[in-house]
């Protein structure tokens, strides 16, 4: 099977751990190679943040449950890159 090489997920996690806590725990993950959070909506209990994974080989369970036992969802799975090398995505005329 063809080894995931980055991942882009949408999460909804409580104020609590703070952002740079819950990414660094993410980032100790094992297949973890390195993770981008961004805020994208906070509001009084939750925030909803994009975060990016990269690796050789990325774990999805591990990412999933170790998200879970902070207290975050994963709401929906917006990109992956699979195979021997990350494609760039690129406009094509279709993008209008």
């Amino acid at each position: 099977m063809a080894a995931v090489r980055r991942l882009v997920i949408d999460v909804l996690k409580p104020h609590d751990p703070p952002l740079l806590t819950f990414t660094k725990q993410l980032a100790e993950i094992e297949s973890v190679e390195g993770v981008t959070s961004s805020l994208i909506e906070l509001d009084q209990e939750v925030q909803n943040i994009k975060l990016t994974f990269e690796s050789d080989d990325l774990d999805f369970e591990a990412i999933d449950e170790t998200i879970e036992n902070l207290g975050g969802s994963v709401h929906s799975v917006d990109q992956v890159a699979c195979g021997d090398s990350v494609v760039t995505d690129r406009r094509t005329l279709q993008d209008g």
